[in-house]
């Protein structure tokens, strides 16, 4: 079953992104994000294991589907903690851009962390630089290391960062530094992901993003030998007490891939909602037909494997796909 059970979940992660690949360019995030997270439910539900929903769409008070603490899977099996993000890039696919994908990780119960909702510094690399850098150095030291590292002049390395006004400074830094920046205007699980993928041509991914995105970056990278680094950015009181009730003693230190993910097996997937760095987005076709690609990977034995599949949607009866 254990082997199964990665080709099994990529059906969730498919069934979102056809969902909500329906509404792309539509301007309506909500709807979007709604019938990613209703068509992963409802494959959730017949898969043979017991999961918990460690990081999903929110509290249980805020809401009604794939909740935290919400059970998923068909109560047969071992027990996991389940990780989702049913739309990661709501507003790429209400405007029509691009990278938006529909990610879940399982890993054994009690690994995953409870992760905030609220921002996370991060640092995310890919196999060649995993181990070999730290969230603790200043920024202009990491891409003197990275570049040494990679045999490379600085001006010659790419680092993706979120497009947002709180990494003006960071941003400055780069530029100076005469370093390539890939500016992604949302979607940071899949900024981090890109790192290990060579034909992205990522060397790093920094700045600060959602916590939660963090844990599922990290979960990607596990199983691709890379590396993820984070720190937990609580912006008051009440959010540092909110840390220490999930488990998190010390914000202000830095997580890494034992602190966010822990050390069992991971199974990871991943499917395109929009064309993105390293994935296609939904394409649909004549005669009610839709493909998709997508990356389904495990930790344990680093297998990635990329999935072409196409479906017959039956407008939208995906509870068979």
């Amino acid at each position: 079953m254990q082997s199964d059970l990665s080709l099994e979940i990529v059906r969730v992660t498919e069934s979102a992104a056809l969902a909500s690949a329906r509404w792309t360019g539509k301007g309506n995030k909500h709807s979007a994000d709604e019938a990613a997270t209703s068509a992963m439910r409802s494959i959730f539900s017949s898969i043979p294991f017991r999961g918990t929903v460690v990081i999903g769409e929110g509290e249980m008070d805020e809401a009604p589907m794939l909740y935290i603490g919400e059970p998923v899977g068909n109560g047969m099996g071992l027990e996991y903690d389940v990780a989702v993000d049913p739309l990661e890039g709501t507003d790429i696919v209400a405007s029509g851009r691009n990278n938006a994908l529909s990610v879940v990780a399982i890993a054994e119960k009690g690994n995953l962390l409870h992760a905030p909702d609220m921002y996370m510094e991060k640092l995310a690399v890919g196999p060649r630089l995993a181990g070999k850098l730290s969230l603790d150095d200043p920024l202009e030291t990491t891409i003197r290391k990275a570049a040494e590292l990679l045999v490379k002049d600085i001006t010659e390395l790419t680092v993706s960062i979120l497009d947002r006004k709180r990494h003006a400074d960071k941003i400055l830094i780069l530029r100076t530094l005469g370093v390539k920046i890939h500016l992604l205007s949302d979607g940071d699980v899949a900024g981090a992901m890109a790192t290990a993928f060579p034909e992205t041509g990522i060397d790093l991914h920094v700045g600060s993003g959602g916590a939660p995105e963090g844990v599922l970056a990290a979960a990607a990278l596990r199983c691709m030998g890379g590396e993820f680094q984070g720190r937990l950015l609580p912006d008051n009181d009440a959010e540092k007490q909110r840390c220490i009730e999930m488990g998190i003693a010390h914000p202000s230190n830095v997580l890494g891939m034992r602190d966010l993910i822990g050390e069992s097996d991971i199974y990871f997937a991943a499917t395109g909602v929009t064309s993105g760095d390293f994935l296609s987005g939904v394409k649909f076709l004549f005669g009610g037909r839709a493909e998709t690609h997508s990356v389904v990977m495990r930790a344990e034995t680093q297998t990635v494997r990329f999935i072409h599949c196409v479906h017959q949607t039956h407008e939208y009866q995906l509870g068979s796909a």
